[in-house]
Order: structure tokens, then sequence, then C-alpha cells
């Protein structure tokens, strides 16, 4: 069955297009991010965790983008006239090494993003309990995501809408989808409370900007992954394009959080002013789930939710 929608061969050039004009600006938002993270600060001071997934988010979509260039050359140019059936059969073949392998990277950094999130929203709330669905899920985009890999190395001239692979397709970004609304709905439930709480007791600069930077992030993230399940249910070869264009996407909503909220003149005032009041309520009137400061974690890391979870304080 033929896919409506553009060509493959043409699928892969806009894919490759895309992705190195997205990829580019994530480049110079990682190097933004590092500077943030480590500027004027000792070895011991530096918040490992966030600087380790910012790098692996960083490697992750570099060699995407260098097995996309590969597979593109293959295609078009090696492989062209060889190919049985041609660029066209080339690019629509499934099981051929450089398609695994990037559905491979594509899987590790959603993975990688979708555990970030979570993460955030385990130190906000600091109750395991929260993130139990989250975290089922979780587990469940591994196994489809690592099960539909391995479909597709099994099943040669196939196509990712057939039956054999398409439900694993499906399931994959329905979960990732539903992870990214759960947690980012959490965390940002969870800081608008706290928020609305502290706003009838004195004034905050940048109110709910925290929350916008959060909210923003979801809905980009959000919004990539909702174009790829609306071309997979149209059998639409645009599914190719969006899959790809998620790997710099992901990078590039873990490295706005740091970059807006450090380039922003009132996030320091407004977190710690909202936390500071929190305080004062919860410390009277205890929670079933005490919420994590955002102040302390500010200080250790400006704007990072990946702190180093023994040294940070929680709201009781």
């Amino acid at each position: 069955m033929v896919s409506p929608g553009i060509p493959l061969d043409t699928a892969a050039i806009m894919s490759s297009v895309l992705e190195g004009i997205l990829y580019g600006f994530s480049v110079l938002m990682f190097v933004g991010t590092i500077w943030i993270i480590t500027y004027k600060r000792r070895i011991r001071n530096v918040n490992r965790p966030a600087v380790a997934v910012a790098t692996l988010l960083f490697l992750l979509s570099t060699t995407h983008m260098v097995v996309g260039i590969i597979r593109v050359e293959d295609g078009l140019v090696k492989q062209r006239d060889t190919y049985p059936g041609g660029s066209a059969a080339f690019f629509a073949n499934v099981a051929e090494e450089t398609f695994v392998v990037k559905d491979a990277i594509i899987i590790l950094q959603t993975l990688l993003g979708d555990g970030v999130v979570i993460y955030r929203c385990y130190i906000v709330w600091q109750s395991v309990w929260i993130i139990i669905i989250p975290c089922v899920m979780w587990c469940g985009i591994a196994a489809f995501g690592t099960y539909g890999v391995y479909c597709f190395s099994r099943a040669p001239n196939g196509s990712i809408f057939t039956n054999q692979t398409g439900h694993f397709v499906a399931t994959f970004m329905t979960l990732t989808l539903a992870t990214n609304l759960l947690s980012s709905g959490l965390l940002a439930y969870r800081i608008w409370m706290s928020e609305r709480k502290v706003s009838g007791i004195r004034a905050t600069k940048g109110k709910m900007y925290l929350l916008r930077v959060l909210v923003d992030a979801a809905i980009l993230y959000s919004t990539a992954l909702c174009s790829s399940l609306i071309c997979f249910a149209l059998s639409n070869n645009g599914l190719y394009v969006m899959a790809d264009l998620n790997v710099p996407i992901i990078s590039i909503t873990f490295y706005m959080v740091f970059i807006r909220l450090a380039s922003s003149q009132h996030s320091r005032g407004y977190i710690s002013t909202v936390l500071g009041a929190t305080c004062e309520i919860e410390r009277g009137n205890s929670q079933q789930y005490p919420m994590q400061s955002l102040h302390d974690i500010y200080k250790q890391n400006d704007t990072s939710f990946l702190a180093d979870t023994p040294k940070a304080h929680t709201l009781v």
C-alpha cells in the first residue's frame, strides 16, 4: 500500500534540512545551558546530573543528525541506482540499518526527556506516590519502543503503518504524549497551588513566570507529538519528518527551561518570594505531599530542577 503524502525520498531530504536547522538552535542552547550551570562555579558545586543530562541529549541529537545524513547519502547517492526499486524503496525499508539506528536513538532521547520531566515532578512534590503512574507509563514507553525497533529490524520491505509494527508505534507515541502531559500537569498544578496560597499574602514579581516556562516547554513537545500522531493516524509519510524533528525538540525543551529562567529578571525574586510565603503557610498546615523548595534548588544551580535531592530542603 502506498502511503499518502510526500514521497519518501523527499521526506528524507526535508527531515534532514529541518532537523539540521533545529539542531543548530539546540547546539547554541546547549552551550548556553552549560555556561549557566558552570559559570563561576567550582567543580564540586556544579550540578553534575544537569550537565550529564544536557550532554547526553546533545550527543544523542548529534548522533541522530549524523546517521540521518549518512542515510540520505546512501539512499540518494551511493545506492540510488543499485538498490532494488531505487531511492523510494530504500527509504521505505524499515529494516535498513540506518533506519533502525535512528529509531533506537529516538527512543533513547524520548526516554531521557520524559525521565527529566518525571524527576522534576518528583522534586517538586517530594513523593514517590505521585510519580508511580508516570513511571509505569515510562516503562511502557521503553518496552514498546524497544520491541518496536526489534520488529523493524525483522521486517524487511515492511512499513511503519502495517499492523505488524503500527500498533507498537501508535502505543509508543500515545504513552509518550500521555506521560508528558500527566507529569507536566502535576508539576504545573503544584506550582500553581503554591502561587495561589501566597498570592493573597504578598505581591510577587514575575507572577507565574516559572509556571509559564514549564508549560511552554510542555506545549512545544506535546505539539510535536500530536503532529506525529496525526500523521500516523492518516498513514502519512510526514511521520518520518516529524519523528526526526522530535529529537532536537526534546533537547530544546530541556535547555529552554534553564535559559529562560536565567535570563529572566524576575525569576529569582519570584521563586524566593513564592516559596518564602509558602513555607510560612505550610509550617502551620502540614501537607500530605510537602513541596520541594524551588528556592533552595535555585540557590544550588540557579534554574535547575535536577538538584541533588539529599542536599535540597523541603517545605514542611
